[in-house]
């Protein structure tokens, strides 16, 4: 290469480095929820048809983005999640939540202060009419049941593996390292998702569990289901989950990292 060739091609590689470095300079976190109601989100509830938000079971009040079972006489396996419309790849969720109150009457045991947010998941409307849970990965969210330890930011795979240290995990869910949040209090959790890559769960700026190759596969997989077992996942929805026990967000946000990858 020329000297004056060379001089150019760094010219431009340096600046087209300082662009990218502005650009995540000044990339914010983006509101997913606006605090007033539920624009741009879709909701599934199993035996019920897509955007049937039975009883109101997501709702907005005081601009908290709630999963209420007031209208519930009790639970009847009626699973929902509430589905952010764009499909994302590369990012970072960080959520704010708090379980409140008592459990549905009839309510599984396990369901008990039990809610969580599916990465990397099949969309709203491809569900089928009594599918409880959505193709996804879950990073589960648990509060404490009052004595003992019980971790939040787990992992659970509907319908997915993942690989870790090397090895496919096949089981369906693995307890993080964080500790147990009792009562009411907020907790806020981050999800770093970096496309087929690596999966982060972050409290307090330390991860409490992390995995890569998301990929379809297991028990929990949906009769002829539209992917094959072991197709990666590197894409997909973010979802809300609704299991018989009232929980409350009052932050929903996003980072973008498509361009830092």
């Amino acid at each position: 290469m020329a000297p004056f060739e060379e001089f150019v091609a760094v010219s431009i590689l340096l600046l087209s480095s300082g662009c990218a470095q502005d650009s995540r300079a000044t990339s914010e976190w983006v509101q997913l929820f606006n605090g007033k109601d539920l624009s741009g989100w879709d909701i599934k509830i199993a035996g019920h048809e897509l955007n049937d938000n039975y009883k109101n079971t997501f709702r907005v009040e005081d601009g908290l983005l709630k999963v209420s079972y007031d209208a519930y006489e009790s639970f009847n396996g009626e699973f929902g999640h509430l589905f952010y419309q764009e499909k994302l790849s590369h990012y970072i969720l960080r959520v704010e939540y708090r379980f409140v109150g008592e459990q549905t009457p009839v309510g599984d045991d396990w369901s008990f202060r039990n809610s969580g947010a599916m990465l990397h998941s099949q969309s709203a409307a491809s569900m089928g009419l009594d599918q409880e849970f959505p193709v996804s990965i879950e990073a589960q969210f648990l509060g404490g049941t009052g004595e003992g330890t019980r971790t939040t930011a787990n992992l659970c795979t509907p319908g997915t593996h993942v690989v870790m240290e090397g090895e496919l995990v096949t089981e369906h869910c693995v307890d993080s390292s964080s500790k147990t949040y009792q009562g009411d209090q907020w907790v806020t959790v981050e999800m770093e998702v970096r496309g087929n890559t690596s999966i982060r769960h972050i409290i307090d700026g330390e991860t409490v569990i992390a995995y890569s190759k998301p990929q379809i596969g297991g028990e929990f997989l949906p009769e002829n289901f539209p992917l094959e077992e072991g197709t990666p996942l590197s894409e997909g929805y973010i979802a809300l989950q609704a299991e018989s026990h009232p929980i409350e967000f009052r932050k929903v946000e996003l980072f973008d990292l498509s361009d830092v990858k």
